[in-house]
């Protein structure tokens, strides 16, 4: 049995935000005997039911280990910044948990974004001689270069740059759930041998038990047609601009409609993008455990990209693998390496940010047979299955640090 102190400051549980990979692996290392304690910020952008804190600090016994909340300024959106004033903070206040947390850790994993608190796991690590474990999940400061604008030469970004290539020296492991990153990492310095790919993956139960959606949602569902759907965060990186351009090149025919499901920066510029376009439906976000169920209600799950060098180290979206639990053809606009719908044969691939090579593809899926298309949905669940579930995923971290 070991002791593990994760601190992601994004982290979330199903009722505060969509759960997601800390929350699942916390989940399965506590299933293991280990004694797991889950460190996140008490608010961010990214949660729809914020924790009531009414002190700086709130734990909860969580699915067997201990979720810990630390208090939080608030503010508005991703591109505040006072978002960044929050990475500060929150990597400051970490340093605080040995006087919350009674018991030593043996393992210290930091996971980015922020890498502000990969410098305060180093330092608590170095306090307990605990092994330090660096999680990348989007490589930074390079995706902010890459899809946020800004120049490399930017003092912050500089700052960035230095702390992503400490923590990598740091590290005695540093884990991904991009395929490729390794690449990236050995390129500023660090021992390939330190990498491990870990994958975002599933949680079994959340499939077997899939809840109902509300009268609302079922409402807003178009009914009778071949539905091409999208679930998730309406974002810049998902390039759901692409999805509208194909709805507008197939708008005469009415037999095929475009669902978007979800809420995001970008959905008030689709919505104008999509104005007279009367095969696009938008519906609100949904609580996780209703995922599965919306997407049975599709008949194509769509999932694209910007075409942008930054994905030569792969991608981790959490919808993926939701994606292929469904049992659903999937469509994926991606040009980047590692392409998991290609290797799982689950759908049809076509080259990132090309509206004519989508609805190209959405009219091959079709008109082909459903045979066909429940072939392309059960290849991406046997896929899934054995590469993608959280219990195995644990197991693989334990492996790791054995």
């Amino acid at each position: 049995m070991k002791i593990f102190w994760i601190i992601s400051q994004y982290a979330s549980t199903p009722k505060t935000g969509m759960g997601g990979r800390h929350y699942y692996l916390a989940k399965e290392l506590a299933k293991q005997g280990h004694k797991v304690y889950l460190i996140a910020a008490g608010y961010t952008h990214l949660l729809r039911n914020p924790p009531k804190m009414k002190s700086s600090f709130k734990i909860e016994k969580i699915e067997g280990f201990n979720f810990i909340w630390i208090d939080m300024p608030k503010y508005s959106d991703a591109h505040d910044k006072k978002r960044i004033l929050n990475w500060f903070l929150f990597a400051w206040k970490v340093l605080r948990l040995p006087k919350l947390i009674a018991e030593k850790p043996d393992i210290i994993l930091a996971s980015s974004p922020s890498l502000l608190t990969s410098w305060s796991a180093k330092k608590l690590a170095d306090k307990f001689q605990a092994k330090y474990i660096f999680e990348v999940r989007d490589i930074w400061p390079l995706t902010l270069i890459k899809l946020g604008g800004y120049s490399k030469s930017h003092l912050f970004i500089k700052f960035l740059q230095w702390i992503e290539d400490k923590a990598y020296s740091d590290a005695d492991i540093v884990i991904s759930n991009l395929p490729n990153a390794v690449e990236h990492m050995v390129g500023r310095g660090m021992d390939r041998d330190k990498f491990c790919w870990i994958p975002n993956g599933f949680d079994q139960n959340e499939v077997i038990h899939a809840e109902p959606l509300s009268k609302k949602t079922l409402s807003q569902i178009p009914k009778d047609k071949f539905i091409v759907g999208y679930a998730g965060t309406l974002g810049i990186a998902n390039s759901l601009n692409c999805f509208i351009l194909a709805a507008k090149i197939l708008q005469k025919k009415d037999e095929i409609a475009f669902v978007l499901v979800g809420s995001g920066k970008e959905k008030i510029v689709l919505e104008e993008m999509s104005k007279g376009l009367f095969n696009v439906f938008f519906i609100d976000a949904i609580p996780k455990q209703q995922m599965q169920t919306m997407l049975s209600m599709f008949n194509v799950c769509y999932l694209g990209w910007k075409d942008e060098s930054l994905y030569r180290f792969g991608i981790a979206p959490n919808k993926l693998p939701e994606y292929m639990l469904s049992k659903k053809p999937i469509l994926h606009s991606y040009s980047g390496s590692h392409d998991f719908v290609k290797l799982a044969y689950a759908g049809i691939s076509v080259p990132a940010e090309s509206p004519q090579a989508v609805a190209h593809a959405i009219l091959e899926l079709k008109n082909m047979t459903q045979e066909r298309r429940n072939k392309m949905g059960k290849n991406g669940r046997k896929y899934a299955l054995e590469n993608l579930d959280y219990e195995k995923l644990a197991k693989t971290l334990s492996k790791v640090l054995d």
